[in-house]
């Protein structure tokens, strides 16, 4: 089964899972090395910084999920 299957999902809590996992694996694909990962985590996960970007990625995301899913619209 693919990572991704599709971006299409039924709510927009779910569309939000998405753009963290497309978030993450853009990461994990950028760095496919889990130990430098690893090494790398505590230095971002204690920066505001670092933090502030990565919910700026998410949200960049997400607003691709919502797009595909016309903003959950009926």
């Amino acid at each position: 089964m693919p990572w991704l299957p599709s971006l299409i999902t039924e709510t927009p809590e779910d569309g939000f899972e998405v753009a963290i996992k497309l978030s993450r694996m853009a990461v994990k694909k950028t760095q496919p090395d889990d130990a430098a990962r690893t090494r790398m985590r505590p230095d971002y996960a204690n920066n505001a910084d670092s933090l502030t970007m990565v919910s700026h990625v998410v949200a960049a995301n997400f607003q691709t999920v919502a797009q595909a899913n016309n903003y959950w619209s009926e």
